[in-house]
C-alpha cells in the first residue's frame, strides 16, 4: 500500500499546523481540543519547519517544569523532521517510524505538505492489506 492510498482513507480535515512563535501552552490546547498527538509547525501551512508532539511537551515539563508552557514552540519542537512522499510504501514508512522512534510524518510533494500520516494510520492500512491477502488465500484454497 502506498502513502497516497493511506491519505485517501483518512477522514480528517488536513494537517493541523501552528506558526513558529506560538506558545507551548497554546499548542497543548490545540492538541487537547483536536485529540491529536502532534502539530506541525509551519509559517505558511505548507512548509514544515518542525513538529511538536505530546512527547516533546512532556519532556520539557520534566526538564523545566510548568515554565516551559510559556516558551515558543520553536524552542521545544523537533526540528529534524522526517518526511515522506505520496508514492512511498507503507512498509518503508513503518520501518522508518519504528527505527526513528517517532509517530507522525508529514507527506510532502513539490516542497509542499499535502498530508500527515501517523504510525496508527500505517498499521491500520497494513492490517487491512493483510486481511485482504488472507481472504484471497482462503478463497484460493477453498476453490472460490
Amino acid at each position: 500500500m502506498l502513502v497516497h492510498q493511506i491519505l485517501k482513507s483518512k477522514s480528517d480535515d488536513g494537517v493541523v499546523t501552528l506558526p513558529p512563535g506560538t506558545t507551548v501552552a497554546r499548542a497543548a490546547e490545540v492538541l487537547a481540543a483536536r485529540r491529536i498527538g502532534s502539530v506541525v509547525i509551519s509559517p505558511d501551512g505548507k512548509k514544515p519547519v518542525g513538529i511538536l508532539s505530546e512527547r516533546d511537551i512532556v519532556r520539557e515539563l520534566g526538564r523545566r517544569g510548568a515554565a516551559c508552557l510559556s516558551l515558543p514552540v520553536d524552542e521545544v519542537m523537533t526540528r529534524n523532521i522526517k518526511v515522506c512522499s505520496l508514492d512511498d510504501r507503507a512498509d518503508d514508512i513503518l520501518s522508518r517510524m519504528s527505527e526513528g522512534r517517532f509517530r507522525h510524518m508529514p507527506v510532502v510533494e513539490n516542497d509542499e505538505m499535502v498530508g500527515l500520516i501517523s504510525i496508527g494510520d500505517v498499521v491500520k492500512a497494513r492490517l487491512a492489506e493483510l486481511a485482504m491477502e488472507k481472504d484471497a488465500l482462503e478463497g484460493m484454497i477453498m476453490g472460490h
